[in-house]
């Protein structure tokens, strides 16, 4: 500063116009600067300026390569800074001055603006700005890594994005396919973090810099969002979100699977989902119908298990990637809901809930009319049908395809008072189309207890004799006795017989039906009555067609 009587000034005059609002380190001796500047006297007159030579300075300040007011100047400055420095001769160039430019005894003026700082002894300096809340894996040397970045100089200035060319930055980590201090500033990050990640220039393109964009001895600034990591080595992982109680079967290959999923990358950036289509994902496991990974990933897995599939890109799809979501060389995470699975080669899976109340004799059986109560559902739980619903037991006469195989199936052998539970696999159910309210290739689950039993009659028969028929049949049939037996005498006659107790019609059907496609089926020339010349008995007729086939 001048003296109060105006003498010359002792040191270097400072005025610190414009400080930056961050300043995350400061000029030091020993550091090396890249700055620009003007240099004028003091009418103004200008000597010098970096920006006429399009070209920053860069050099160590301390050691003696600066005149000593500009080397007092630069301590403590920050990056983006600008000062005004006012150097007295002796600060200067002396009495000497540089022949042709500066005078002797000159005093200089310098607008600095500070771009750049750095030290041999820097590393890599990282800065966590956004940690995911979950973390799978971090990135360690010679994994593959796909992230976007935003690149600058350390004054802000943009020298590059990944963004702008709509598409990750992949590469191999440690393997010196990047500059040392990427390879650095990576490891152990998380997908889905961001980073900040300064690097010294002797890590990143030195005294040569890059092109026209990145100048030597720049330090570089990365601001990185890494999507998804992965080893050439890694393996589908698996993760246990839920798993259901009494898991008693695993899928295997060869299964047929129906499961629900949301698929995402990495980075957690949905790409499909089969709840957007209301629909289950329906394929066989391990047969190669599906991505590796995933066919890896569904083997083990129970039915209601929720599960997370993590698969690395060799086992999904590859360098390529697929469509517009999927991008070349992308891990990919499913969270899968498994259904429900079967093997083409399942039977029905019977287990008995309660035993009947009684000593069973005899069991439902083909023929048999069985009346039921059932509740069915999937196996995830899902409410279908329920007898319940309808306040009466369902009917159905067993062996006669009135229901599903695999229901018909289960309730064979059955006792009056039992319970059962069914677990039918879709091909003993309603198959790969479903039915009205079954989604198709759907296991089903039954529980079913038997009401009552009637036993069923031999196939072809609408009645049978409890005992031995009368001698002289058509006798008995004609009531009246005029040689002839009209619909009215048949049922009459027919009627008696089940009241007594001495035969009994299919069970099952309508009684007025089955009496009537009895008449008509003994009424051989149709025409409305019977004589004794038509009047057979079944078995009669089963005994003279053998004969004929003989």
């Amino acid at each position: 500063r001048a003296s109060p009587a105006g003498g010359p000034l002792e040191d270097v005059v400072i005025e610190r116009y414009h400080i930056p609002k961050t300043c995350p380190r400061e000029v030091q001796m020993g550091d090396f600067v890249r700055y620009h500047y003007n240099g004028t006297f003091e009418d103004g007159k200008k000597f010098d300026s970096s920006y006429d030579r399009s070209t920053l300075v860069a050099i160590v300040v301390g050691v003696g390569r600066l005149i000593t007011g500009m080397d007092r100047g630069l301590m403590g400055m920050c990056v983006n800074e600008r000062r005004r420095l006012i150097v007295p001769p002796h600060l200067g160039y002396g009495s000497i001055g540089v022949a042709g430019l500066i005078p002797p005894d000159a005093t200089l003026y310098f607008d600095v603006v500070l771009l750049d700082v750095w030290n041999k002894a820097d590393t890599v300096q990282v800065s966590t700005l956004l940690h995911p809340a979950h973390c799978p894996r971090t990135v360690q040397d010679s994994d593959f890594v796909r992230y976007h970045y935003n690149g600058t100089l350390l004054d802000g200035t943009a020298f590059d994005t990944s963004y702008s060319r709509d598409g990750t930055y992949d590469t191999y980590v440690g393997s010196g396919w990047l500059i040392k201090g990427m390879d650095q500033g990576l490891l152990g990050m998380c997908p889905g973090e961001r980073r900040k990640i300064i690097i010294p220039p002797f890590l990143a393109y030195g005294e040569k810099g890059y092109g026209t964009v990145i100048p030597p001895q720049a330090s570089l600034v990365f601001h990185v969002l890494l999507i998804d990591v992965h080893n050439p080595k890694d393996t589908v992982q698996l993760e246990t979100l839920e798993l259901p109680p009494g898991c008693i079967r695993r899928a295997v290959a060869g299964d047929f699977m129906r499961y629900h999923y949301n698929g995402s990358l990495m980075d957690g950036t949905p790409f499909d989902s089969s709840y957007s289509r209301n629909h289950t994902y329906n394929t066989y496991v391990g047969q190669g119908y599906i991505i590796p990974g995933m066919d890896q990933g569904l083997q083990g897995a129970c039915i209601g298990e929720r599960r997370r599939i993590t698969i690395p890109p060799h086992l999904a799809y590859g360098e390529n990637g697929t469509g517009d979501k999927i991008p070349g060389s992308a891990v990919l995470i499913f969270d899968v809901h498994i259904i429900d699975f079967h093997n083409p080669a399942d039977p029905v899976e019977i287990k008995i809930l309660s035993p009947p109340p009684e000593t069973c004799n005899e069991t439902a059986k083909p023929g048999d009319f069985v009346r039921y109560h059932y509740n069915c559902s999937l196996l995830d739980g899902t409410k279908l049908f329920s007898s319940h619903d309808y306040g009466d037991p369902q009917e159905a006469t067993l062996g006669a395809n009135k229901v599903i195989e695999g229901l018909d199936t289960g309730l064979q052998g059955m006792c009056v008072g039992e319970r059962r539970q069914l677990v039918v696999p879709p091909h003993l159910a309603h198959g790969e189309s479903g039915a009205r309210g079954v989604p198709g290739s759907a296991v089903l689950l039954f529980e079913v207890e038997l009401v009552s039993r009637e036993e069923g009659l031999p196939t072809g028969y609408l009645f049978v004799w409890h005992e031995d028929p009368p001698v002289n049949l058509f006798e008995g049939l004609d009531l009246n006795k005029d040689g002839e037996v009209p619909p009215e005498e048949f049922s009459t006659f027919i009627k008696a017989q089940v009241s007594e107790g001495k035969g009994r019609l299919m069970p099952g059907q309508d009684p007025e039906k089955t009496i009537a496609d009895m008449f008509q089926n003994q009424d051989r020339n149709q025409d409305g009555k019977i004589t004794v010349e038509e009047l057979k008995l079944k078995s009669d007729e089963d005994q003279e067609r053998v004969h004929e086939e003989l």
